[in-house]
C-alpha cells in the first residue's frame, strides 16, 4: 500500500480541498510564501479578510506535523488559507499582497527558509480563481523581464491545519513574546522571529 493510503489503495492527503466557509457570501484562497507565519500576519491585515490559518496542503503524507513537514519527505507546503468576502476583497487583491511577499524566482526557498515546503505557490478553489491567479503570473513575468516565474499554480489538495501555536504565531507574540499587529490597514514592518 502507498505511503497514506487507504484501503482501497486511495491516498487522501491527494484529494482536491472541497472545504467551504461557514458564510456562503464568502470563499476560501490559499497561498504558500515561505514560513507561514509572516504571511499569515499579511493576510490579516488585508481589509476584506475575515479568517486566517496555516497549514500544509499539496503533499502525500495525511495528517502531517510540523516535524515530518519539515523533514522533506511529505512535499507538503507550508500555506496560509484566507478565508475573505470577494465584496469587500476581490481575489486580485490576494493575489497582489501574495506578489509583493514572495521572491517568484526562487525555487523551494523564500529568504533564509530552504526546502520544498517554502515553495511559492497559489492553490485555487474554482476555475475564477484559476483564470486569475495565471494572469497575475503572466503579468509578473512581463515585470521580470528575463527572469523565470517558478511560483506553482495548481487545485489546492486537501488542507491538514497546522498545530495550534502556528496559528496567527505573530499576532500572539512569537517564541519572544513581541505582539505584533494584525490590525486592518497596519503597515508596521513584520518580523518573523521563533
Amino acid at each position: 500500500m502507498a505511503s497514506g493510503a487507504d484501503s482501497g489503495g486511495r491516498n487522501p492527503a491527494l484529494d482536491q480541498d472541497t472545504d467551504v466557509p461557514e458564510n456562503p457570501a464568502y470563499e476560501f484562497a490559499e497561498f504558500g510564501a515561505g514560513c507561514f507565519w509572516g504571511v499569515e500576519l499579511a493576510f490579516q491585515r488585508l481589509a476584506g479578510v475575515v479568517k486566517t490559518e496555516v497549514g500544509y496542503s499539496q503533499g502525500h503524507t495525511p495528517d502531517p506535523t510540523y516535524k515530518q513537514v519539515c523533514s522533506g519527505t511529505t512535499n507538503h507546503v507550508e500555506v496560509v488559507r484566507v478565508v475573505f468576502d470577494p465584496k469587500l476583497c476581490p481575489y486580485t487583491n490576494l493575489l497582489s499582497l501574495l506578489w509583493s511577499r514572495i521572491d517568484p524566482t526562487s525555487i523551494n526557498r523564500q529568504g533564509e527558509d530552504v526546502g520544498a515546503q517554502y515553495r511559492s505557490g497559489i492553490y485555487y478553489f474554482n476555475e475564477a480563481q484559476a483564470r486569475l491567479a495565471h494572469e497575475s503570473k503572466e503579468a509578473k513575468k512581463l515585470e521580470l523581464k528575463d527572469k523565470e516565474v517558478v511560483t506553482e499554480i495548481v487545485a489546492a489538495k486537501r488542507f491538514y491545519r497546522a498545530e495550534e501555536y502556528h496559528q496567527q504565531y505573530l499576532e500572539k507574540g512569537g517564541g519572544l513574546g513581541l505582539k505584533q499587529s494584525a490590525q486592518k490597514g497596519c503597515t508596521d514592518p513584520i518580523r518573523c522571529y521563533g
